[in-house]
């Protein structure tokens, strides 16, 4: 994922985090009520061969535009789309979709970056500029267009709830895997964590996940890549501390945070429903991934997170399609410059 240089990127590997652990909450949630339902899939809404992909509008709240309108789906597999909402700037700068296969007893999630190039009609064609054209419901259709899937459901979350999520379920442990040394007087943003385990509590988990390199230019040896890393591997760390027993008396207070920082189109029952899932499941079924593409790709003079199209569509079929068909390049919707 490639780094933006505006003072609101640092709250990207936030959001990532804090989506993640409310996802995670649900198991907890749905272990504190005594109902549940699965999620309906949205019905696909057939693009004509006609209408460009570059003058689609806003859809309707939770409706979906997919080439494979009428094709059969998998049992019990449902996409949610995660998104990190700004509170200072607004927008979506961090978007997470998830694939729950509940037959095969796996759970995917793919981090999107924001800079990913979109064929639309836009100025900017970068992914998160979606939410200025039509909100979450935009964001939802141009990633539906994106990989030729529909997203049956969104979640978004507030930044603000981060800290708070983390000290719910105790803090974590998590192994820190490079010296950080960083001082922004600006930002009020002091970190300064050695390598090797350590328990986290809410403040300091935000400042791991918030950093990019020291003072002196050291840092990941993969730059943003290792950045990723380290959120993924946090997120796993969360997941495991989510789902021990001990944290079961948390339940309510977990489900606060939840309703005060979160909104979505899922029913209480269906939140409950993924959150047996998710105790089924696993963390160690639980499997992170990056949209496959160059960090450095240009397209008319812009910066983009340009798609690599084979390996993107690899990575669709494998984890993220819904359909009981393999999906083929004509079905994605992917611009290569």
């Amino acid at each position: 994922m490639r780094r933006s240089k505006r003072k609101t990127s640092g709250l990207q590997a936030v959001a990532v985090a804090a989506i993640c652990i409310l996802f995670v909450m649900t198991a907890l949630i749905g272990l504190y009520k005594c109902f549940s339902k699965e999620p309906t899939p949205k019905p696909d809404l057939p693009r004509t061969p006609s209408e460009p992909a570059e003058t689609e509008e806003a859809l309707e709240p939770g409706a979906v535009s997919s080439k494979n309108s009428g094709s059969e789906r998998k049992e019990r597999f449902h996409t949610i789309l995660l998104g990190g909402l700004d509170d200072e700037n607004g927008g979506s700068d961090t978007n997470l979709l998830v694939a729950v296969d509940a037959k095969n007893g796996k759970i995917d999630v793919v981090s999107l970056p924001r800079d990913t190039l979109l064929d639309v009609s836009w100025p900017v064609k970068k992914l998160n500029n979606a939410y200025h054209h039509g909100g979450f419901t935009q964001t939802m259709a141009e990633v539906s267009r994106l990989l030729g899937i529909p997203v049956d459901h969104y979640v978004t979350v507030k930044l603000r709830g981060f800290e708070q999520l983390v000290d719910a379920i105790g803090g974590v442990d998590f192994d820190i895997p490079v010296d950080m040394d960083y001082d922004d007087d600006w930002q009020d943003l002091h970190i300064h964590f050695p390598a090797g385990p350590r328990h986290l509590n809410g403040e300091e988990a935000l400042q791991v996940v918030r950093w990019r390199q020291n003072n002196d230019g050291s840092g990941y040896a993969t730059a943003d890549i290792g950045r990723i890393g380290t959120q993924q591997e946090f997120l796993k760390a969360v997941a495991k501390q989510a789902l021990q027993l001990s944290n079961w008396d948390k339940i309510r207070p977990m489900a606060e945070i939840f309703q005060d920082c979160v909104d979505t189109d899922l029913e209480l029952a269906n939140l409950v429903w993924l959150g047996e899932q998710a105790l089924t499941v696993g963390s160690e079924n639980i499997s992170f991934h990056t949209l496959p593409g160059d960090g450095a790709g240009y397209y008319k003079g812009g910066s983009y997170y340009v798609l690599y199209p084979e390996e993107a569509l690899e990575m669709v079929n494998e984890c993220f399609n819904p359909y009981q068909r393999e999906l083929t390049l004509d079905d994605l919707d992917i611009l290569v410059p």
